[in-house]
């Protein structure tokens, strides 16, 4: 019952983010981007955390890690949630 409310709750994933691997490529091109129009890597982190509270509240999980991340962040504290946001840019970078 409680998935299901959830599910209504929250806007569905697009397509391209229900694989994991292509989920990490959308990450890393997003980082290249914003490199290629002089964001530092500290400002994409930033935007990172913010972008990573809107998907947490928002966006239904497509996958499995998606969901484990999805619990990570909404258990973290905000300083928490810098370094997953952090550890999130390095796995990709």
């Amino acid at each position: 019952m409680q998935r299901t409310q959830e599910k209504e709750k929250c806007i569905e994933a697009m397509d391209f983010m229900k694989d994991w691997d292509t989920w990490r490529k959308t990450l890393k091109d997003s980082i290249e981007e914003g490199r290629k129009y002089g964001m530092s890597d500290d400002t994409i982190k930033r935007l990172s955390v913010a972008v990573g509270d809107y998907l947490a509240l928002k966006v239904c999980p497509a996958t499995k890690e998606e969901e484990l991340l999805r619990d990570l962040w909404s258990v973290a504290t905000q300083d928490e949630r810098k370094v997953l946001a952090t550890l999130i840019f390095k796995m990709v970078d």
